[in-house]
């Protein structure tokens, strides 16, 4: 087990990808806290795990203390960090509001930002065991090219890119790494909701011939699922994983690899 005795929490994690990575940490012998604004998140079908549910708003600095307080007295350590809470605006800037633009940024940006900061003295303590400690952050292959309709979006996950490569360089001396992965389309409700009805996404076509149509465009032919993005995060959270810092890890499909397709 990659993750024995190591403490993770994952904001965001009863969510779709978030749930994913909780239980993949699970599995692989971690103590996981699963910190979200509700214990069973948007989903339906939300099961029940082994995971610890802390209550936590990204956005409030006084819920980011809470939690690492809670962290702190049942396991005295945090080894892991992933910052996988986010949410998607489907507008161009004219269409958005000052509101909405910062509420993307207090959530995908500052709410990485305060849980990395409140988190900061526990995985220092784990790092000083010896093994480092890692935080994973949660950029998007839409922080380097843009999807349409996507502005704050795009402009939020530049925004944790940057982050992310300042904080690998501030606390790497402490034996702290610091990775973001950047997924592509991957099989989500958000993923979902992009591409329903009118809007940027799927233009008033149906979800299925629209999802087919985005699989064909990929060089895998594919989306990605939940369990792919859980699976790299796992090994950038792992002692495997102990000279990766300060990357953006791209994993896409292939997407963003290619000429944009010809359409004849």
């Amino acid at each position: 087990m990659q993750l024995k005795d190591k403490v993770a929490l994952v904001t965001g994690g009863r969510g779709g990808i978030g749930r994913a990575i909780c239980a993949r940490f699970l599995k692989e012998g971690a103590t996981v806290f699963a910190a979200d604004l509700s214990e069973h998140g948007s989903l339906e079908d939300a099961a029940t795990d082994d995971s610890r549910f802390v209550k936590l708003d990204v956005t409030s600095e006084a819920d980011a203390k809470a939690a690492m307080a809670k962290v702190d007295a049942e396991c005295g350590r945090l080894d892991v960090l992933v910052n996988a809470a986010g949410i998607e605006i489907e507008h161009t800037i004219e269409q958005t509001s000052l509101d909405d633009w910062n509420r993307i940024f207090a959530i995908n940006v500052t709410g990485t930002f305060l849980t990395s900061k409140h988190a900061l003295p526990l995985m220092r303590q784990a790092a000083a065991s010896g093994t480092g400690a890692s935080i994973i952050n949660f950029g998007s292959y839409d922080g380097f090219i843009a999807d349409p309709g996507l502005a704050a979006y795009c402009a939020s996950k530049g925004a944790v890119h940057a982050l992310t490569r300042a904080m690998a360089c501030d606390h790497g001396p402490e034996g702290i790494r610091v990775n973001a992965v950047c997924p592509g389309y991957v099989d989500t409700p958000m993923l979902r909701s992009f591409f329903s009805g009118e809007g940027s996404g799927a233009g008033g076509g149906s979800l299925d011939t629209v999802l087919d149509a985005v699989k064909a465009v990929h060089p895998t032919r594919t989306c990605g699922t939940p369990e792919d993005i859980a699976n790299l995060v796992n090994w950038l959270a792992s002692d495997e994983a102990r000279y990766a810092s300060g990357q953006l890890w791209v994993l896409d499909g292939g997407l963003s690899a290619q000429v944009q397709q010809m359409r004849l």
